[in-house]
């Protein structure tokens, strides 16, 4: 007798091989048998008649570095099918850590990554570690409803050895290279799954101050790649200087997108080990995402393992009255914030209210140059890339329906009808697309992943709390790629499980999952394709310290399995906690 049996299921594998009607035995929390069992027995049968059976997603790109030290359903993710998350990327994160400096981390995630400052405040069990090995062995004690792994992060390091230098981005002495290549050796060894660095000047602390390592000179670069080598194991995370257009130095060639790409293929040769790094289309540059790829293909063919990581979707500014929006430091404005919605609402309905906060201009006392709000009201708004979001947005949408075109349509400033639409009846929001979208399709994005060189991530789970919401990716992919597309050709199914399963363990080196095959961790799905949907967005205020964030459900998933434990039946978290910290090996 089996532990578990999913019976009749059309099996997906995460080869990307065509899929397969059969059955899957379960055993001691890895797969045993994958093939028609007849009348075998188990503890537990689950009917997958119909029903898609694929392994459990990998997610690459999260920031859930706090979150795992206070919750142990781990949402949005446990939700969707994933089953095992890679945290610590973009150079940010809590470990190592001098005992009491904590708040240059919290500074730094809060600024970058848009997490209340509050809620990692309260909600990290601070001094529980100060190195990355403590760190590792106090995660290692929690259970969880999926698994997790961990990137050391560049700022962090830097800030552990250099102190304020390293915070204002000094160049590192001789003896901090070495202390730096120290630490990151013993976190590699002591699991931590690779090394993460931003050097985009986008990314900044609270203060406005750029994330330690931004500046990183070649020399310290390097050192990692030696650390990396020194161990044999994990990888290089990176988000190139010029991602999101030109970088550090405009006047500088060795800032472009192309000396990055080529810097982080040396991290890999001399390394040895993979390196991955994030790629967008932008719309002043419209075509260098295919420029990167190619570049990337032509040092991989010099001895090079790097991989752009690329989004199934643009990313977006989810804008709300209830998060951000862009009159919200408005004078007359702020006068009415600390009214309940709905008054609130009214208020802002009046004609002289409305003429008022259209005109005036931003009241940025006490706004911090590094927060989002700062970002959000200081920048110029496209309306023409502004458009209403709900549960069954496609991220798709026509230049038609942007609020730009519907200004132009009716004569009107595109700001006051945006303006009416976030004062209207229920709950209104809206998304700003800064990626991918240039076209106003997903036709690019659809190219970047067919390719065999990217990898699919960047879902930012755990951060941009109240901003950016892509970890519901697994559903979309599955959704709108799989099934609902009608603009442009679809995705193949086996690709997309494939891209977001084995494809992904590889990358990592998790070469114990990904895979629906014997002898394999038992991490599974089985989703009701035909009803598969993403739910509502709604706004939720379960951080520590009262916190808001983001959240949006599916349906659809009549069993997510980890470690062989039943955690998701139909839609409803079980209360199991099988997820366990995953090292590197």
């Amino acid at each position: 007798m089996y532990d578990t049996i999913i019976r009749g299921g059309i099996v997906h594998d995460g080869t990307g091989a065509d899929p397969v009607n059969t059955d899957v035995a379960i055993q001691d929390g890895k797969i045993v048998e994958v093939g028609h069992l007849g009348s075998v027995s188990a503890a537990q049968v689950i009917d997958a008649d119909g029903a898609i059976v694929a392994p459990s997603w990998i997610d690459l790109h999260t920031h859930m570095d706090g979150q795992v030290t206070w919750d142990d359903k781990l949402d949005p993710s446990s939700s969707h099918g994933v089953g095992t998350i890679v945290m610590g990327n973009c150079g940010v994160g809590f470990a190592p850590v001098e005992p009491g400096g904590e708040q240059e981390l919290i500074d730094l995630m809060e600024g970058v990554e848009d997490i209340p400052g509050t809620a990692l405040y309260e909600g990290i069990p601070w001094g529980a570690w100060s190195s990355y090995p403590e760190y590792l062995d106090f995660l290692a004690s929690r259970e969880y409803a999926i698994d997790i792994s961990s990137l050391i992060p560049h700022g962090s390091v830097r800030n552990f050895v250099m102190g304020e230098r390293g915070r204002n981005n000094e160049a590192a002495t001789e003896g901090d290279l070495e202390a730096m290549g120290q630490v990151v050796e013993e976190a590699l060894r002591a699991g931590s799954v690779g090394f993460s660095t931003s050097r985009i000047l986008g990314h900044r602390s609270i203060h406005g101050d750029p994330v330690p390592g931004t500046f990183a000179n070649d020399a310290e670069v390097m050192s990692i790649a030696q650390a990396l080598k020194r161990a044999g194991k994990g990888i290089f995370q990176a988000i190139p200087s010029s991602t999101l257009g030109p970088g550090r130095d405009t006047m500088n060639e060795h800032s472009s997108l192309e000396s990055e790409i080529d810097l982080i293929s040396r991290v890999s040769e001399i390394s040895g080990r993979r390196a991955t790094f994030t790629l967008f289309q932008v719309d002043s540059w419209a075509d260098k995402w295919r420029e990167a790829i190619e570049r990337s293909k032509a040092n991989n063919q010099r001895g090079g393992a790097i991989y752009p990581q690329v989004s199934s979707r643009p990313t977006g500014m989810v804008l709300s009255l209830e998060t951000y929006h862009p009159w919200m430091v408005r004078p007359t404005y702020k006068r009415l914030a600390s009214l309940p919605l709905a008054e609130r609402k009214r208020e802002m309905a009046k004609p002289e209210i409305k003429a008022a906060i259209l005109k005036e201009d931003n009241d940025m006392t006490g706004v911090q140059r590094g927060s989002m709000v700062f970002g959000i009201v200081s920048r110029t708004y496209n309306y023409d890339m502004v458009f209403k979001l709900d549960g069954s947005s496609t991220y798709e949408p026509t230049r038609e329906e942007s609020f730009g075109a519907q200004g132009a349509q009716a004569g009107a400033d595109p700001a006051s009808v945006f303006y009416d639409y976030l004062i209207g009846n229920g709950r209104h929001m809206a998304i700003l697309f800064f990626t991918n979208y240039t076209a106003y399709n997903l036709d690019t994005t659809r190219e970047m992943q067919m390719d065999d060189v990217t990898v699919t991530g960047l879902s930012d789970a755990g951060a941009h709390v109240s901003l950016i919401f892509d970890a519901v990716n697994p559903t979309y992919q599955m959704t709108y790629w799989g099934r609902d597309r009608t603009r442009g050709e679809k995705l193949p199914l086996p690709l997309i499980i494939h891209r977001g399963t084995q494809k992904n363990a590889a990358l990592m080196g998790f070469n114990d999952r990904g895979a629906i095959k014997p002898g394999m961790k038992a991490d599974i799905n089985v989703i009701d394709f035909d009803n598969l949907k993403l739910g509502e967005l709604d706004i939720i205020h379960d951080l520590p310290a009262g916190g808001t964030r983001l959240m949006q459900g599916a349906t659809g998933y009549v069993a997510s399995i980890i470690n062989g434990v039943r955690t998701v039946d139909h839609d409803q978290d079980t209360g199991a906690r099988p997820g366990r910290l995953v090292r590197s090996s």
